[in-house]
């Protein structure tokens, strides 16, 4: 089994990646954990695309950084553009088992607006898609 673990740069996590783990130590799955920059166009933005590959880059990191620390070896990608096509197309290339994603971190408000990136891989993935909710107590 491998496992796409796609970690969000909006948000701290890392209830997903505890998921991941589980998972892993329940099936001895392989990880690659990927994060999206977020930015179609860089001209559109108000600010510089660095801003933007390194919070991906940090949400990587964090996601590789706990899996490490379990004692699971995972690699790392950041890619530019749009987190859902870009998150599908990774999971394609990969020959995903699994995506495992967390819940949105936006408001429900900009998710009417502006799409939910959970609910794009749930509907158009054409693999399973784990979402994970922020636990209860946590």
């Amino acid at each position: 089994m491998h496992i796409v673990l796609a970690a969000n740069p909006e948000a701290e996590q890392p209830w997903v990646t505890d998921a991941v783990t589980d998972l892993v130590r329940q099936t001895g799955a392989s990880v690659a954990v990927v994060a999206v920059d977020e930015l179609e166009t860089e001209h559109l933005a108000p600010l510089p695309r660095a801003v933007y590959t390194e919070r991906a880059e940090n949400a990587a990191s964090l996601a590789v950084s706990r899996l490490a620390e379990a004692g699971i070896e995972a690699t790392r990608t950041v890619l530019p553009g749009r987190p859902a096509e870009q998150i599908i197309k990774f999971a394609g290339d990969q020959k995903a088992d699994l995506i495992v994603t967390g819940s949105s971190a936006r408001p429900v408000v900009a998710q009417r607006l502006l799409g939910s990136v959970p609910l794009t891989l749930i509907e158009k993935a054409g693999r399973p898609v784990l979402v994970v909710t922020r636990p209860v107590n946590g």
